[in-house]
This record gives C-alpha cells, structure tokens and sequence, in this order.
C-alpha cells in the first residue's frame, strides 16, 4: 500500500482544517434486503481536497457512490451538499446544484465522436430551450458554439485534443477514460465523483490520471474517488476513507492509515506494519 508516484503528494503532510464541507454524510444506511451494505457511514469532504474510499470488494464503495449521486435511495440517514439536504433528490437535479461522476464501467456513446461525447456533458448547463433550439434562434447557436468551445478545451486538459472527430468507442481505454472525465467536467462540477478512474489502466496511464485529478483539484473543484490502486491513492489524497463489510473502518491523512493495523488486516490478512 505504499505510494509509489511523482512525489505528488508527501506522505507527511497535514491536510488543513477545513469549517465548512462540500459533501457530508451523517450516518448513511442503505439496505437490500436483509443486506446491510452501507451501515452507519458518516465522513466529510473539504471543499477543494482529494478523498479517497478505499477498501475490499465488497465494502460498499460503490453503492455508496451511488447514494450520494442519486443513483440509489438511502435507507435511512442524512447527505448534505454545499450545505443542503440531497438525499431523495433524482440524479439529474443532484447534477445540476453542481456534482459530476464517472463510473466504474466506461459509459460512452456508440457513433459519437470524442467531442460530440464531451458536449454531451456540457448541455446539462444549457440554457437554451425547447422552442429556441426548435427555431434554431440565433441564442441557440451562440450556445452552442460556446459548448463546442468549451469541449474542446476540456479534450485539451486532457491532453486528447487531437481524438476530438475520432469516434469515442474506438479510442485507446485510457483515452476512453480521459473523454470520460472531461464529459463529467463539462457539466461544470463543484463536486467530482470518480469511480475507480485507474481501472484497466497501465502504470503509464495511471500516472498520467494521477497527474489530471490533482489539475482538475487545482482548478478549484472538489474530487471524491474510489479506487483499488493504492500507490495513486496514496500518492494524491489529502484523506482517506476505509470501508470494511459497509461499515467506516477508518478515516485518515494517507501516511497514517498505511499504518493502521487494522487496514492492513483487511488488505493482507496479517497484523505486520507496512513500510512506508
């Protein structure tokens, strides 16, 4: 579990005391059943920090993803964003207060290229209506010109500029997950969601995400991920969260929870510290 990257993150260095959250659980429970996958969950997210949730499969990482974004109703418990109640809320509205996510398993649109992909995402801030685009009003064209535009800087930041007429099933899955993350960042998020953004991904392109979430984090938005590649994690994340069985089994600056014994028990099944 020791990071292993740029140097992109020091191991030793404190995250600041932030008063106020962008995202707050409070005792979050979602049940199916009588499968209790996320039990009692409560964690917060500084506005412009890098959190991690990490643990086995199984843990709930994902459902628990999925509760925040919308995707699945709580149980029970509370989900605030930027100061506001969210939980009952469809995903579309959680989108438009300002939250983005990626997902486990690329989701992109067959014939559309990479830039049409990326607009796709930037039309959830569309202004322009029914009977505008209807009429194809020169708002509308305004608009859209200004999406475009903005799309193809996102492709820019994510160095895929040049793939912006390839269709975006074709491209290499690296590239898949760059056009990915840029669609999520053409909605404009304050919050961005990543699931597992370094899945199938080699150690050269995990590098190179490695080095986006900490420009997209730079660029003043707030990332919250779940991932299984512990050097990135502990390489960019200001926090930590450990799942175990749906449960918080820690909560942590990343050079502390690699030596958590009761971490390290879950990942390796021992009781020996791990070197950092």
């Amino acid at each position: 579990m020791n990071g292993s990257g740029d140097g992109l993150r020091s191991e030793l260095e404190q995250v600041p005391f932030f008063e106020e959250a962008m995202l707050e659980l409070q005792s979050v429970h979602k049940r199916f059943g009588g499968l209790h996958a996320v039990n009692d969950v409560s964690f917060k997210v500084a506005p412009g920090s890098i959190k991690a949730v990490i643990g086995p499969n199984g843990a709930g990482k994902t459902t628990l993803f999925n509760l925040i974004s919308g995707n699945l109703p709580i149980t029970s418990g509370t989900i605030y964003f930027q100061g506001s109640e969210i939980q009952g809320k469809k995903p579309h509205q959680i989108a438009h207060l300002g939250m983005a996510r990626t997902f486990q398993n690329i989701k992109l649109f067959h014939g559309l290229s990479a830039l049409e992909c990326v607009m796709v995402g930037r039309h959830v801030q569309s202004r322009a209506g029914f009977f505008a685009g209807m009429f194809s009003l020169p708002s509308t064209w305004n608009e859209e010109r200004a999406i475009r535009e903005r799309s193809m800087e996102l492709l820019e930041l994510m160095q895929i500029a040049e793939f912006a007429e390839v269709e975006a099933t074709s491209l290499a899955f690296g590239q898949q997950r760059a056009v990915e993350m840029a669609r999520a960042l053409a909605a404009e998020p304050r919050l961005l969601l990543l699931d597992e953004p370094a899945a199938g991904l080699n150690i050269y392109e995990t590098a190179e995400v490695a080095r986006l979430i900490c420009r997209i984090r730079d660029m003043g938005i707030t990332v919250l991920l779940v991932e299984h590649d512990m050097s990135l994690v502990m390489d960019i994340s200001d926090e930590i969260v450990v799942l175990s069985f749906g449960q918080k089994l820690a909560e942590d600056i990343p050079f502390n929870i690699q030596k958590n014994a009761e971490v390290i028990k879950i990942y390796l099944g021992e009781d020996d510290a791990i070197t950092a």
